[in-house]
């Protein structure tokens, strides 16, 4: 769809379109990043920045336009770069907690949609530094792609002229490896779920009418068919404290950043992935948060939807939403740390094996394809069966700058969807892991109290690694009392 002066708008795919509909005042549908620097950012510079490397990519000069008939890209006329990126100072101290209740502030404010749905803040007083805080709808891209974005606006040394070209190193080095294991084994399915298109909505929209056509086709119905229908047939996940009627307030924190290295020993002591500890670390400190608020938990299971990225390597610097969801189970009820990891690592095996991203991918699509009044009802069917999404995505391992300025740390959120209210974010940077949370104040009221938790999970796991007398290498201490308290008794 193209107007007639030749290319000012054309029509939005049918994925993004369904991200784009998906806005809720309960949850809205930005991504949202923190980046923090070394020294204070230059706002003019910043301005010039993304001038020149974020606009170079034109879909960021586009409104986002929806209508009954479908949703299209259209270029803003009056495009206003000083309105997309604004100048912030945090008040009192000016410290950790200042910015998180800033960042909860703009993560509980919608995007102008007049206007392309993206805005940069400039915090100028935090810790001797500055912070980046992005916000960016998310029918403008999925997370992944969205990483790449935000690398092309970095160099790899304070003197840019110097620098090698981020993307392109990045991805030779360390991307190859991280594209190749969030594909497999999906890709070689993809086009399938793709072309489905109406026939899946179609299916999907017989199955919600009647539960006994889902069980019908989980028997005897073809591949992509019978893991819609194994997703349907799924049960709502418990109603706890983290899963509940959600307010228009989010709140958001994240824990002191762990030792890459430490974490992969571990995952190598343990026989698992980095993914999975880390994974398994998230789950402890939701358990400890809900046993602190007096919430059950004996026997508890709560999902996470999981994005797995179904975009080939060549595609990785285009916009566009390519990735499907995965359901993981996290034993909060387990009380053993080693055994919560154990059956952590076993889910992720199975849906490796599973072809559930690329049904959700598919389904997404048809979403976009269908009547927006049976969107909603879609849409919360499946956030039912999850209290959470989580997201990890694997970062340069080596320090970024910004107009000169070294980034210290580095953390995002992507939005909750439907009735989910709690997200969990983990993102390798330099060294580190970085973890963080974002929930809906009526869900978690004190973020901190979760994200507080990652290391002393962590450290729980180093015990029993040592406990166990595994020939590890990792030194560390101090958790030794509350190990033996959750073990023992």
């Amino acid at each position: 769809m193209f107007d007639s002066d030749g290319g000012k708008r054309e029509a939005m795919s049918k994925v993004d379109t369904a991200w784009l509909r998906m806005e809720r005042p309960t949850n809205l549908m930005m991504i949202t990043g923190v980046l923090m620097f070394a020294a204070p950012l230059v706002p003019s510079a910043i301005k010039q920045l993304l001038g020149e490397r974020f606009l170079a990519y034109r879909r960021f000069r586009q409104k986002a336009v929806n209508t009954p008939s479908g949703a299209y890209w259209e270029t803003d006329e009056d495009f206003d770069l000083d309105w997309h990126v604004r100048v912030a100072a945090l008040p009192g101290a000016g410290d950790k907690i200042e910015l998180e209740n800033f960042v909860g502030e703009l993560a509980s404010s919608p995007l102008d949609h007049s206007k392309p749905l993206w805005q940069f803040h400039v915090v100028e007083n935090y810790r001797g530094g500055s912070v980046l805080v992005a916000r960016i709808h998310h029918c403008y891209a999925d997370g992944l792609a969205l990483v790449q974005v935000m690398l092309s606006l970095t160099d790899t040394a304070p003197d840019p002229e110097k620098h090698a070209e981020l993307t392109r190193t990045w991805l030779k080095r360390d991307g190859q490896n991280v594209w190749q294991r969030m594909l497999e084994p999906a890709q070689a399915k993809l086009g399938k779920a793709l072309k489905v298109g109406n026939k899946v909505f179609d299916k999907m929209t017989e199955m919600i009418n009647d539960p006994s056509v889902a069980a019908d086709v989980a028997r005897e119905g073809g591949e992509i068919t019978r893991e819609l229908a194994n997703a349907l047939l799924l049960p709502d996940d418990p109603l706890t404290l983290l899963k509940g009627p959600l307010g228009v307030v989010k709140r958001v924190a994240w824990a002191e950043p762990l030792p890459l290295e430490e974490v992969k020993t571990l995952g190598r002591v343990l026989d698992c992935t980095v993914n999975d500890v880390l994974l398994a670390c998230a789950s402890g400190a939701l358990r400890g948060y809900l046993l602190d608020q007096g919430g059950e938990v004996d026997g508890l299971t709560i999902r996470a939807t999981v994005p797995v990225n179904l975009r080939p390597l060549e595609h990785a610097k285009k916009l566009g939403n390519h990735f499907g969801l995965v359901f993981l189970e996290l034993p909060i009820g387990e009380a053993n740390p080693l055994r919560r990891l154990e059956r952590v690592a076993a889910c992720m095996r199975e849906l490796k094996g599973s072809r559930q991203a690329i049904v959700t991918l598919g389904l997404l699509g048809a979403l976009g394809m269908g009547p927006q009044a049976l969107q909603a009802p879609a849409l919360e069917l499946f956030s039912r069966k999850a209290t959470t999404v989580a997201t990890n995505v694997p970062g340069p391992q080596q320090p970024l700058y910004m107009t000169g300025v070294e980034a210290t740390e580095l953390m995002f959120w992507v939005p909750q969807s439907g009735s989910i209210g709690v997200g969990l974010s983990i993102l390798s940077y330099n060294g580190t892991v970085h973890f963080g949370l974002m929930g809906d104040a009526k869900r978690v009221r004190d973020p901190d109290a979760v994200t507080r938790r990652f290391g002393e999970e962590f450290e729980k796991l180093i015990l029993i690694a040592l406990m166990e007398d595994w020939d590890g290498t990792i030194a560390s201490a101090g958790a030794e009392a509350t190990l033996r308290h959750e073990l023992i008794g």
